[in-house]
């Protein structure tokens, strides 16, 4: 039979995946890029997956930890026997296990596709506390727009998200109009609003007649790995796609219970459309199944963006001791700082189930002596509080502050895995300029460090390319599929007091993936930066992407790798810091997936100017001279537009003239061939003349 879709408005109802991608590829177009470039990236491993027979069910099935966020203005119009049952249909639709397997028909059943992902309810939230995998909270609207993301932020009536990388967030409330889920796509959107929103009528039981069998979580899963909707969204132009090779091509969504075989306008011959696919919207009762590409692509997409979630302890249930003090995070010192003293500040909490009124913190810098404070106060089960340790002092180099704790309450700790943090740092004395580096010995250099927040990829020492040397450093953008990751690599602090002029030098090279002519593009960035404070606040002097950036012009598909002759030099004048303190230097990346960057031979370096010229403005030296001279302004001469030199006959024997930016304040010439006697050197501006006279022996 044939089957005739209904209208376009009514096939992008009941999800709303798509249609917020699009709206995103419309405001970044440099988004849909990007997606495309990933696309036939993932394609190539999905293909390879399969040759391989690599499957995640065979070779080690992953469970992924869910917190079901139940946002409704009257919590009993879920159950938690709802959310049980939905939980089930997750696992077995994506297991394949959901005994509608055997309702597949024939001609389908050699592409039918088994996962190895699987679902737990979290029993544990990002504080370690212990949970249920459901959190329920009463709102007072009455619905939500999947247009704005209201419903994942607690400040718009919705729930904020645990930790998106460690669980999967799924959101159910009352979504207006007839949507009755969306999802967001790996690198789609903020990262506080990764996960699923389905209506509650959807979930098994519900009220979504037709659709209340928890088909669509399935779905909205499907598109949080990265699956697109079957038929393509192409308006039933046939000519749209899914990007996945075995679902056969489709005018548009199913949206009334079919049988048997069907067929449309895009495929009119047998075996038909795959209307019982999860990525359709037939109604729940005919969905059974993903292919094997789908679940190939899913586990693919997994593994390069979502595997995080794999190293989650979410679905581990918490054991609650009586006595277990816990370290969460050591606040203070940062990774450097700039005196010898440090104040460490640390985050404690009691993840006993008896009140914390007493302990005994201990802290110690490398392997110096260890220092005890008495810590007392009233903690409750999982409530906790900044404690400011005594003022520790250190010496230069690179250390490890060790913090740890015993003896809560007065006896022994029950669980000791998490009593002791530590954190490195550095300290050194302002160098003393220049302060020049090549990145041929240890990596960071003395004095310098790297701030990779991520804990990504960042900055590295390299030998495959170098401006000078054997050796360089690069960051790998090409690899890094994560936009937006920021990582610096910072100088020593450097003294700069007493001197007249100070700046920058270093060699960059740097490629793109895709050609500098795109418009809206997300470019790799690379900034250089100052700060007087340490590092807590900087200001940016240099700031390069795209065509500005690059110094191999055409765009490359491979990681880059410069040869001798695409390096440039760039400097900086950062003279109008000095007198402001210490001064660090960072360079900063901005990771747009584009192509890797490499920078060598960095220089920090102060200009001390003679005396004599600062007081005088213009000298010319040696005088006598026995033939060379240099002609010397300060500061620096702008709107020179000659430096000549004459003979008392008036007669013009050297000069040298200044075509467009003045480039210099130095301007020598040798009259060693000239007869000995008086010169007079004349400097001419734009709107002056000056004039020195000068001996020659």
């Amino acid at each position: 039979m044939l089957f005739i879709s209904l209208g376009t408005a009514e096939a992008q109802d009941r999800c709303g995946s798509m249609e917020l991608l699009q709206k995103r590829f419309t405001d970044k177009p440099a988004l849909k890029l990007m997606f495309d470039q990933r696309q036939v990236r993932i394609q190539q491993l999905v293909n390879e997956r399969i040759a391989s027979g690599k499957m995640l069910r065979t070779t080690g099935p992953i469970t992924i930890p869910v917190v079901f966020h139940v946002v409704l203005s009257r919590q009993s119009m879920v159950t938690d026997a709802q959310i049980m049952a939905q939980l089930d249909t997750i696992n077995k639709d994506y297991a394949g296990t959901n005994g509608g397997a055997a309702k597949i028909p024939s001609y389908f059943k050699s592409l039918f596709g088994q996962s190895g992902i699987q679902f737990c309810l979290a029993q544990r939230t990002p504080n370690d506390a212990p949970s249920t995998g459901i959190e329920r909270y009463t709102t007072t609207r009455n619905s939500f727009d999947y247009t704005n993301n209201q419903v994942k932020h607690a400040e718009s009536g919705g729930a904020d998200a645990w930790d998106t990388d460690k669980y999967l967030n799924v959101w159910i409330c009352d979504l207006s109009g007839s949507t009755l889920g969306y999802a967001t796509f790996p690198d789609d959107g903020v990262k506080d609003e990764q996960g699923v929103a389905v209506d509650y009528a959807s979930l098994p039981g519900g009220a979504a007649t037709g659709f209340n069998q928890g088909k669509t979580l399935t779905h909205e899963i499907g598109h949080y790995f990265d699956l697109y909707h079957i038929w393509g969204d192409d308006n039933g132009a046939c000519t749209g796609t899914d990007n996945i090779d075995d679902t056969p091509n489709q005018s548009n969504s199913t949206t009334t219970f079919q049988t048997g075989m069907v067929t449309d306008r895009c495929t009119s011959t047998a075996p038909g459309i795959m209307y019982q696919n999860f990525m359709d919207y037939s109604p729940d009762a005919t969905l059974f199944m993903f292919t094997q590409m789908q679940v190939a692509h899913m586990e693919e997409i997994f593994e390069k963006y979502r595997s995080s979630l794999l190293l989650s302890n979410a679905c581990t249930p918490v054991d609650v001791k009586k006595k277990d003090a816990s370290l969460k995070t050591i606040r203070q010192p940062a990774q450097r700082i700039c005196t010898n003293t440090l104040t460490p500040q640390i985050t404690l909490v009691n993840r006993g189930s008896e009140t914390l009124t007493s302990l005994i913190i201990h802290a110690v810098i490398d392997n110096g002596t260890v220092q005890n404070y008495n810590w007392t106060g009233s903690l409750a089960t999982y409530a906790e509080t900044t404690v400011t340790l005594p003022t520790l002092a250190t010496v230069e180099g690179n250390h490890i502050l060790s913090i740890s704790t015993s003896n809560p309450n007065g006896a022994a700790d029950e669980d000791t895995s998490n009593d002791a943090l530590s954190l490195d740092f550095i300290y050194y004395e302002p160098f003393a300029t220049p302060v020049k580096e090549g990145f041929e010995g240890l990596f960071p250099p003395q004095g310098w460090d790297i701030v990779n927040e991520d804990n990504g990829s960042t900055w590295e020492k390299t030998t495959s390319a170098s401006k000078t040397g054997n050796a360089s450093v690069k960051i790998g953008n090409f690899g890094n599929q994560v936009v937006g990751q920021r990582d610096y690599l910072r100088s020593p602090t450097v003294n700069t007091a007493g001197a007249d002029s100070a700046f920058v030098s270093f060699q960059v090279a740097a490629a793109t993936y895709t050609s500098t002519s795109t418009q809206n593009n997300v470019w790799d960035t690379l900034q250089v930066l100052i700060s007087t404070d340490c590092g807590q606040t900087y200001t940016s002097l240099y700031k390069k992407w795209g065509s500005s950036l690059i110094t191999r012009n055409a765009a490359t598909r491979t990681a880059f790798t410069p040869g001798i002759n695409e390096w440039r030099r760039e400097e900086i004048n950062i003279g109008s810091f000095i007198g402001q303190g210490e001064i660090l230097v960072a360079f900063l990346n901005t990771n747009g997936n584009e192509n890797d960057i490499y920078l060598d031979d960095i220089n920090i370096r102060t200009v001390t100017v003679n005396p004599n010229l600062k007081e005088a403005g213009f000298l010319v030296t040696p005088n006598p001279t026995s033939g060379q001279v240099s002609v010397q302004f300060y500061p620096h001469p702008e709107k020179l537009k000659s430096v000549s030199i004459y003979n008392v006959a008036g007669q013009k024997i050297a000069e040298t003239v200044i075509t467009g930016e003045v480039a210099s304040n130095v301007y020598n010439f040798d009259l060693t061939t000239f007869p000995s006697g008086l010169y007079i050197v004349k400097a001419e501006f734009e709107d002056r003349v000056l004039t020195k006279k000068i001996v020659k022996n």
